[in-house]
């Protein structure tokens, strides 16, 4: 089986309401969706959702990265032929990981379909039950940030993560708020989203709130600092999880040998795709540190990616398959029954892409072949 064309289509998903973390306020993002069509008429979906304050990539470089050189590189090459297909982008360009991963998502999706299996079974079968999902609430004032949390509550959720980031008295307050009104049952992550900066700054807030009992704090230093997260690992005991600051495996190396997390957010955005994050999570299970899938805030395509991933992986203890939840349009659907993702046993990633939602959406688009 080879790859004969490959259609590639940028977008922007409109967000039912703005969406606020340390760095940015979004109304929308960017999508861009990939059509990878083979020789036997099998066609695979993926997505690329950058973000240039993590990836390094925007919607127009990716888009560009894909045109000129990931997706003619891979006209004619076989999709089973994973390990190759990465080699070949990796030879391409260093990092442009979205970009790869769109391009990882629709060849597991191909391969999928050509073998009548979904792409967890690919994986290793399911492992776990059920995927869980929390509810995540932006950056807002105390009050507000409290107010839906006891909502979501109200509603079902079983956990709640809250973005914090700005000023770190103002944060204090909107953990205290949002403890307060769920509880001391209901876990509770607070990510910084590389808010916090420093490590002196970080150990200042945790000391703080470390009656509110938070399940772990996410990436409160700039991402790059991971000398930074060790030192706060070492002087609190709430659990420290690493997100921006992990791409692949230069930084997962450095995570272990550094013992500078508790647990690590895998992003097919951020990795690449399934196949390096596959790696990742070999990595972390044997260095004993405990796996979450993220979210870029994805539309229906790398939701179930991601989400197959999770189903499959024992080292991956939790998931934030959100993304369909916050898009006012989707290019597909997922069911999520009682805030929890049901994947469907349909071969490849199980999604059923709307190609004419996707064509309507399309500010640009082109097919290489």
């Amino acid at each position: 089986m080879n790859i004969t064309s490959i259609e590639i289509f940028t977008t922007n998903l409109p967000l039912h309401r703005p969406f606020i973390v340390s760095y940015d306020t979004y109304f929308d993002l960017p999508s861009i969706v990939v059509k990878v069509t083979t020789d036997e008429g099998i066609v695979g979906y993926g997505e690329a959702v950058p973000d240039s304050h993590v990836t390094g990539e925007t919607s127009a470089s990716t888009y560009a990265m894909l045109e000129h050189d990931l997706a003619p590189a891979l006209i004619g090459q076989d999709p089973f032929q994973l390990e190759r297909v990465h080699e070949r982008m990796n030879a391409i360009v260093k990092y442009a990981p979205s970009a790869k991963a769109a391009l990882d998502l629709a060849c597991y999706d191909i391969i999928g379909k050509a073998t009548g299996q979904p792409v967890y079974k690919l994986l290793g079968g399911a492992y776990h039950e059920t995927l869980d999902v929390p509810c995540v609430i932006s950056i807002l004032a105390p009050e507000e940030m409290a107010r839906q949390a006891a909502k979501a509550i109200a509603e079902g959720y079983t956990n709640i993560k809250i973005k914090v980031g700005g000023d770190p008295a103002v944060d204090v307050q909107r953990i205290r708020a949002v403890r307060d009104a769920i509880g001391f049952e209901v876990p509770l992550r607070v990510d910084a989203n590389q808010g916090w900066r420093t490590a002196a700054t970080t150990l200042r807030v945790l000391k703080q709130i470390e009656d509110c009992r938070i399940e772990w704090i996410e990436q409160p230093v700039v991402a790059d600092d991971i000398i930074g997260l060790a030192e706060i690992r070492q002087k609190t005991t709430i659990p420290v999880m690493i997100d921006e600051g992990l791409h692949g495996d230069k930084e997962m190396r450095e995570v272990i040998v550094r013992q500078a997390a508790d647990l690590i957010n895998i992003k097919l955005m951020k990795c690449g795709g399934i196949f390096p994050a596959c790696k990742l999570v070999a990595q972390a299970e044997l260095a004993g540190i405990g796996c979450q899938v993220g979210s870029m805030v994805e539309s229906a395509i790398a939701t179930a990616a991601g989400a197959h991933l999770s189903l499959a992986k024992k080292a991956i203890f939790s998931n934030e398959m959100v993304g369909p939840l916050m898009f006012s349009r989707d290019f597909g659907k997922l069911t999520y029954e009682n805030h929890q993702l049901k994947l469907s046993d349909r071969p490849g990633l199980g999604v059923d892409v709307d190609e004419a939602v996707v064509r309507e959406l399309a500010v640009r688009s082109v097919r290489i072949s």
